[in-house]
């Protein structure tokens, strides 16, 4: 029940992130997005860091590569969604479990032809979901969300793979943290200094929800995968089918049959992975 609960706690905070980072990232740019919503973070999760026991020697290294991958993929993921479709921009990036899988092979561990097939799948759907739509001028902006939507996905799958590699060693607030202190240090910070962050009354809402349902998915995530790693993987992936349907609704989002068909493909391909993973 609790792998249940993570996975679904996971899914509904990083649908809530999706969405209101593409609304905010439209309004004020992504980089000005993802400078409040790691400061947002980082405020949540650094007293909870500091009450437990730090990361020593090796496990530094990579929470780091951790963190960065984390920012560095939400960076681009909110320049995809200003540019593209949450419906299609979402499924591709929650491939993220899978490139973290060909890293693990890559790494020398063992895959199965099950993986093999899952990959398959999920390769077809982004192709599938990547097939320009006949809707005027943000047509001609399905090729370059999908491409950034890909690179957000190589680099969260990069982070998971080196926070796997520690997930056993340190406190979930330190799994946490490394990408909310790089991201106020690298962007918040600088932007701050140089007097060109801003804020404005309909952003400020919508980047609070994301700072703070960003936290809150990894960390239920995290409880959830403590008792079933399948269970919570598969919930916890669902947050791509539920930020497409529900930009449908609230943004009016149309995709065509065939790229419903690959975001289909996607969330299927995802779902068994984690099963067969």
């Amino acid at each position: 029940m609790i792998a249940i609960l993570g996975g679904l706690g996971a899914a509904c905070c990083w649908t809530i992130t999706t969405l209101t980072a593409s609304r905010s990232s439209r309004l004020i740019g992504p980089a000005q997005t993802l400078a409040w919503v790691m400061l947002i973070g980082f405020v949540v999760v650094v007293p909870f860091a500091l009450a437990s026991a730090s990361p020593v020697g090796e496990v530094r290294s990579w929470l780091v590569l951790a963190g960065a991958g984390n920012v560095i993929g939400l960076l681009l993921e909110y320049q995809a969604v200003r540019i593209g479709k949450v419906g299609v921009v979402a499924p591709i990036a929650s491939t993220e479990g899978a490139v973290t899988a060909v890293i693990a092979a890559a790494a020398g561990e063992p895959t199965t032809a099950g993986t093999g097939l899952c990959l398959a799948v999920i390769a077809t759907g982004v192709v599938l979901a990547a097939m320009e739509g006949d809707d005027g001028p943000r047509a001609v902006r399905t090729a370059p969300s999908v491409a950034l939507s890909i690179g957000a996905a190589v680099c969260f799958g990069v982070g998971l793979y080196a926070a796997g590699r520690v997930s056993g060693d340190v406190d979930v607030a330190w799994l946490v943290l490394p990408a909310r202190l790089l991201g106020v240090l690298v962007l918040t910070a600088p932007l701050a200094v140089a007097r060109r962050i801003r804020l404005t009354r309909p952003t400020a809402p919508l980047v609070t929800a994301a700072g703070l349902a960003e936290v809150g998915g990894y960390w239920s995530f995290v409880v959830g995968a403590r008792h079933s790693i399948g269970v919570a993987s598969v919930l916890g992936s669902q947050f791509a089918a539920f930020s497409a349907i529900a930009a449908h609704f609230l943004f009016g989002e149309r995709l065509r049959r065939i790229q419903v068909a690959g975001v289909a493909a996607i969330v299927v391909g995802v779902s068994a992975l984690a099963i067969v993973g």
